[in-house]
């Protein structure tokens, strides 16, 4: 990724999308604005700095930015913390200079830690997976792997929630708000570019996504970004139907860049007894291997799981 038209593109959807009103400043007379949003010298006003200097960030030179040009730019173009963060990194990378040598050769497969896979499967009564910033699929326990047996249906490993959601049409049918999923997801595969700009995997991944889907490529030209401490699902299941499910994301503290997603219903509601239901179906099914990471699962998918039942 070329950091400094990374950083040149999210600098100008942002300020495309605040008005001069809501910034807070005055517009006088009626003249036609030729441009969306604020204009450059309105950003640099509201930041506390030079038109020029403005400019020159804006262009994707970021050399010696300090901090407080970095908050004041933050603030001006109202920025929420993942957007923050996201700068940032952008800018961090850009000061790198030279990049990392790219890694050759196939990827290592990812894994946990025994002991991180004992816990996810002690929570029996969770959907619970570990995700990387690609949004591998890593590790999950049974109810977990019940959960996403959609996910499973494709061959490839490990498996992952982009290719499924943009290359898999059973998607459309699994998250009954596709359009919402998929913009979480590039918002997310985003935030992780401005991260590690140079991890080729995750550039390959991107790279796949752009070039066959179209609805990628929309969704990430708009330079979305999110965190993903906290949210929401509602799928239908093909099993047990739709489920409201919560989730919390937890970093792993001694594997960065690997995050626990444990899923709860709300007690009491059609969504919990359904997610009981999928506990036992999975355990009679035995549909996952407890103590192995996805490559190393079978790929048998929940309706041929189905039809042995």
């Amino acid at each position: 990724m070329d950091s400094a038209n990374e950083i040149r593109e999210f600098l100008m959807t942002r300020r495309a999308r605040i008005t001069p009103e809501q910034a807070g400043l005055p517009v006088f007379g009626y003249r036609r604005r030729r441009v969306n949003g604020l204009r450059r010298e309105e950003v640099a006003l509201l930041a506390g700095m030079s038109t020029e200097y403005y400019i020159r960030l804006e262009r994707g030179n970021a050399k010696g930015v300090s901090e407080s040009v970095l908050e004041g730019i933050s603030q001006a173009l109202k920025l929420d913390d993942a957007e923050r963060v996201h700068l940032y990194d952008l800018v961090r990378a850009a000061n790198e200079g030279t990049h990392p040598a790219r890694r050759r050769g196939p990827a290592r497969a990812q894994q946990v830690r025994p002991g991180v896979q004992r816990m996810i499967d002690a929570m029996t009564a969770l959907p619970t997976v570990v995700q990387n910033e690609r949004l591998d699929i890593v590790a999950s326990n049974q109810l977990g792997r019940a959960f996403y047996s959609e996910m499973y249906v494709q061959p490839q490993r490990p498996a992952n929630f982009g290719r499924f959601l943009f290359l898999d049409p059973r998607s459309r049918d699994f998250y009954r708000n596709w359009g919402d999923a998929a913009r979480q997801t590039v918002a997310l595969l985003r935030s992780a570019a401005g991260r590690a700009p140079y991890d080729r995997d995750l550039s390959d991944l991107i790279g796949e996504l752009a070039t066959r889907s179209d609805d990628f490529r929309t969704l990430w030209a708009a330079h979305d970004v999110r965190l993903h401490h906290s949210g929401s699902k509602q799928v239908h299941h093909p099993i047990v139907g739709d489920l409201d499910l919560t989730f919390e994301g937890l970093e792993v503290a001694t594997d960065k860049g690997l995050s626990i997603l444990a899923y709860t219903a709300e007690p009491g509601s059609t969504s919990h007894d359904s997610l009981q239901l999928l506990a036992h179906w999975a355990a009679t099914n035995n549909q996952t291997t407890q103590h192995q990471t996805p490559e190393a699962n079978p790929t048998t998918s929940a309706a041929e799981n189905t039809e042995r039942s």
